[in-house]
């Protein structure tokens, strides 16, 4: 990983091409962010930069977070998230990370917390379909059906594909293509969609697939 930022999601639009095709895009806005913490090998083990992203009023964060923030000399953040650079040596604590790390063109990979869906049953949330709503299948056409084992093993099986609670987790989007940037206004425009609602938190960094 060479560059990472932490963002907001805006909401979706669209943006024309040189050709005048419609490219669907989400809008995100990217930084300014401030590095907090520079990790070294030495004194952690592993090479990274902890970023923080987003104001906060010092009477919303603990004692720990508090000094903390006061050590490296930085205003309380509401938001800090890690990035393992391939290299730091560039980056001081204090240092400003704006939306013009990234370029039109670079493929990227969005992490963010999905939308929750509460709890939801077996076809909403596996995509299983329904019995056959004639000859007596019954008022159960969308349950889940048989569990599979009988007397043997006479139970079922981890991993089995039921109801219960849908989204609310973490999800990885990779190899996604920044088709704009507008540095004066911190805004990332990135093709397709990304994980969570309007105004959730993701971070951007680059696809270890490109």
């Amino acid at each position: 990983m060479n560059k990472g930022i932490i963002g907001k999601k805006l909401g979706m639009t669209q943006l024309f091409d040189e050709n005048g095709k419609v490219v669907p895009v989400t809008v995100v806005e990217a930084g300014p962010c401030t590095v907090v913490q520079k990790k070294t090998v030495e004194s952690d083990g592993y090479q990274a930069v902890q970023v923080g992203f987003g104001d906060v009023s010092a009477k919303h964060v603990n004692k720990a977070a508090k000094g903390h923030f006061e050590k490296a000399n930085v205003a309380p953040k509401r938001t800090l998230r890690e990035f393992r650079l391939a290299d730091i040596s560039a980056m001081n604590v204090g240092d400003i990370l704006k939306a013009d790390v990234f370029a039109a063109g670079d493929h990227v990979d969005v992490v963010g917390v999905s939308k929750g869906k509460g709890y939801q049953g077996a076809i909403k949330r596996w995509g299983q379909h329904r019995l056959r709503e004639s000859h007596g299948s019954g008022p159960v056409v969308r349950h889940a059906g048989s569990m599979g084992p009988c007397s043997t093993p006479s139970r079922v099986f981890k991993g089995k594909k039921l109801p219960g609670h849908m989204g609310a987790v973490q999800v990885t989007v990779q190899n996604l293509v920044v088709v704009k940037v507008d540095p004066e206004n911190n805004l990332i425009a990135i093709k397709g969609a990304i994980p969570g609602p309007k105004g959730a938190v993701v971070t951007i960094s680059d696809s270890v697939k490109a």
